[in-house]
């Protein structure tokens, strides 16, 4: 096997006798999935109805990431969260929260008493780092894996990133975004004097 497939292949297992465990003890089976959602995107959306097919419950943890200079404060990117994903409990029969943090994310994922955290991968460009991040997540919490979750392919593309610079550029974003996030973000980026430090120079 390819390097990426063994790898895959090792969080599966893990993630199979997690949840082994879990339904043997008759716990909920709750798992964690981080992201900034300066704003939420379709991709966003995908991963997350992927992932609560996964778990008894499933806490959807936005980070304050003020090093970002986020364009929505914190309040409202969890507001456009809950929104956006308000019926995915009913469809799903998953227990969906949304909540803001600020510390480690083992310390949120422990917090919450998930012992899986959900990563979405895009590109192989989103690889390497996200392989970096779960193995030093690892070493300070080995009994919290993370498992990746490959974009759709319609989906592949899309980051928040470039989301605001089409739409400060005036283009289409209607595609990329669901509706309620596309207003907030018309209204907001193409007023908004916030700098983004991703923005290619």
């Amino acid at each position: 096997m390819m390097p990426i497939q063994l790898l895959r292949q090792h969080l599966m297992d893990r993630w199979q006798i997690q949840m082994t465990e879990s339904t043997q003890g008759k716990m909920l089976r709750t798992g964690v999935y981080p992201g900034t959602f300066d704003p939420v995107t379709n991709g966003h959306l995908d991963v997350i109805t992927r992932a609560a097919r996964m778990f008894d419950r499933l806490v959807i943890g936005v980070a304050a990431n003020i090093g970002k200079n986020p364009v929505f404060p914190l309040e409202e990117r969890v507001d456009l969260v809950r929104a956006e994903t308000v019926t995915l409990g009913e469809k799903t029969g998953t227990i969906i929260e949304v909540v803001p943090f600020s510390s480690l994310l083992i310390d949120f994922a422990r917090q919450h008493g998930a012992s899986i955290i959900v990563r979405g991968l895009r590109a192989v460009s989103d690889f390497d780092y996200e392989v970096q991040m779960a193995g030093t997540n690892y070493r300070l919490a080995p009994d919290i894996e993370t498992v990746f979750l490959m974009a759709s392919e319609r989906h592949q593309f899309i980051s928040s990133r470039f989301v605001k610079e089409i739409a400060r550029l005036g283009g289409d974003i209607s595609t990329f975004v669901p509706p309620l996030t596309l207003q907030r973000t018309l209204a907001r980026v193409r007023t908004s004097s916030v700098p983004d430090p991703e923005r290619p120079v």
